[in-house]
C-alpha cells in the first residue's frame, strides 16, 4: 500500500495535467475515480488506443455526461466521501455546473478542491485559452531554452503541464490535506502554471538579479552557453553530454579526451575562450562513436552521459538495475516515482483496463444499485 493508502479523490477528467497528477495519487496508493466525459454515443473521448493512455492508469473511470443534473449529482454524493476533488476547467466551467468550490466545500469542509488551468483563477488573462507553450511563454522559461541566435525551442510539455503544473497541484493538494487533518477545514488549491513555472525559475532569477544570467539565450552556465556544459555529435550522428561545471569534472574530461592543455585557453571561465574550447570538443567527440565514448567516460568522474532515444532508454543498465521502465500490459512505460523503503507505490491498474461494470465502481464508493438506476434513467451515464 503506497503511502496515501485512504485517501479519496474524484478526478474531474480533463488532459494533460490534470490526469498526471491523478495517476501519482493513485499510484501513491490514494483511491481516485477519475470522471471522464461521455460522447454522444455514450463511450469515452479517446485519441489513440487506450492502452497507450498512460496518464489514465491505475484507477477506475466513469464515463458521465456532467451536464445533466443527475450526474451533478452524483458528483456531490462523492464529494462528501472524498478528501479532494480535482478539476482543470476554465475558471468559472465548475461554477456553472453546480460544482464550484463554495458548493462542495459546503457539502463537505474537509475538502480540498484542486484547481489547475495555465493562467490561474484570477488576472487578465484567466478566461483566455492556451497551452503549455503560452505559459510558460510568459514566465521567461521559454525565452531561456534554446541556442544563442536561435530561436527559443519548446521544451515538450514537461515544464508546463507536468512541472509547474500537476506537480505543484499534486504537493498542494497533499499540502492543503495534510492541513486539513489538523484544521478540520477544506480549502481550494489554485494551481497555475504561470506561478508554477516561475516558482521553477527562482534560481535563474536570482541569478538574472545578481547579473550573472542574460537574457541573450545560450550564453549562460546552464543553457549550452559554455562548451562543457552541453551537447556534443558524435562519428556515427549520435550525442553525448557534458555537465563538467566543477574544476574536477573538467579536469577529468580533458584527461580522458588526451588533450594538449597548452592548447586551450588556461582560464576556462574568460568568454574569449569559449568558442576555442568549443571547437576542440566538436572535434574530438566527432573522432569516435557515442558508445566508443561511453566506455572511454563513464566511471571517470567526468559528468557525462549518452544522450539516448525513447527507445534506448529502457535498455541503459542503469535504468534496467532500478527498473525505471517497467513493462505493464505489453506495454514498456515509466514506473511510479518516487520510491519509498516501507510504502511502495504501484501501478495498480493498467491503462487499456477494460472497465469493470459501472454499478460495481459506483458502490465501492456507497452507491446502490437503485442510485445506479437513477442514474441511467437521468442519462448521466450509459
Amino acid at each position: 500500500m503506497g503511502p496515501l493508502a485512504g485517501v479519496r479523490i474524484v478526478e474531474l477528467g480533463g488532459i494533460g495535467p490534470t490526469p498526471f497528477a491523478s495517476m501519482l495519487f493513485a499510484e501513491m496508493g490514494a483511491d481516485v475515480l477519475r470522471i471522464s466525459r461521455r460522447d454522444k454515443a455514450g463511450s469515452s473521448m479517446n485519441a489513440y488506443d487506450k492502452r497507450h493512455q498512460l496518464l489514465n492508469r491505475s484507477r477506475m473511470s466513469v464515463a458521465m455526461d456532467l451536464k445533466t443534473p443527475k450526474a451533478v449529482e452524483l458528483v456531490k454524493k462523492l464529494v462528501v466521501k472524498s478528501d479532494a476533488l480535482i478539476e482543470g476547467f476554465r475558471p468559472g466551467v465548475a461554477e456553472r455546473l453546480g460544482l464550484g468550490p463554495e458548493e462542495c466545500l459546503r457539502l463537505n469542509q474537509r475538502l480540498v478542491y484542486g484547481r489547475i488551468t495555465g493562467w490561474g483563477q484570477d488576472g487578465p488573462l484567466a478566461a483566455e485559452p492556451g497551452h503549455d507553450i503560452n505559459y510558460i511563454a510568459l514566465t521567461g522559461a521559454l525565452h531561456a531554452i534554446g541556442r544563442k541566435d536561435g530561436p527559443p525551442v519548446p521544451p515538450l510539455n514537461l515544464v508546463g503541464d507536468f512541472g509547474g503544473g500537476a506537480l505543484y497541484l499534486a504537493f498542494g493538494i497533499v499540502c492543503a490535506v495534510y492541513e486539513a487533518k489538523v484544521s478540520g477545514k477544506g480549502q481550494v488549491v489554485d494551481a497555475a502554471m504561470v506561478d508554477g513555472v516561475s516558482s521553477l525559475m527562482t534560481m535563474m532569477y536570482g541569478m538574472h538579479a545578481a547579473g550573472v544570467w542574460t537574457d541573450d539565450r545560450g550564453s549562460n552556465r546552464l543553457d549550452s552557453g559554455t562548451p562543457w556544459y552541453d551537447v556534443y555529435e558524435t562519428s556515427d550522428g549520435k550525442w553525448i553530454s557534458l555537465g563538467c561545471n566543477e574544476p574536477q569534472f573538467y579536469d577529468a574530461l580533458l584527461d580522458r579526451l588526451g588533450a594538449d592543455r597548452s592548447a586551450l585557453p588556461a582560464d576556462r571561465h574568460d568568454r574569449r575562450g569559449w568558442p576555442a574550447i568549443r571547437t576542440y570538443f566538436t572535434r574530438k567527440f566527432r573522432e569516435k562513436t557515442r558508445d566508443e565514448w561511453c566506455s572511454i567516460m563513464t566511471g571517470c568522474e567526468i559528468c557525462f552521459a549518452p544522450v539516448l532515444t525513447m527507445a534506448e532508454a529502457p535498455l541503459h543498465p542503469h535504468m534496467k538495475a532500478r527498473s525505471t521502465f517497467i513493462e505493464h500490459d505489453g506495454v514498456v512505460q515509466p514506473g511510479p516515482a518516487p520510491r519509498f523503503s516501507r510504502t511502495k507505490p504501484e501501478i495498480r491498474r493498467s491503462a487499456g483496463s477494460e472497465e469493470p461494470p459501472t454499478e460495481d465502481v459506483l458502490r465501492e464508493w456507497g452507491l446502490t444499485s437503485a442510485d445506479v438506476a437513477d442514474l441511467r434513467a437521468g442519462g448521466a451515464i450509459s
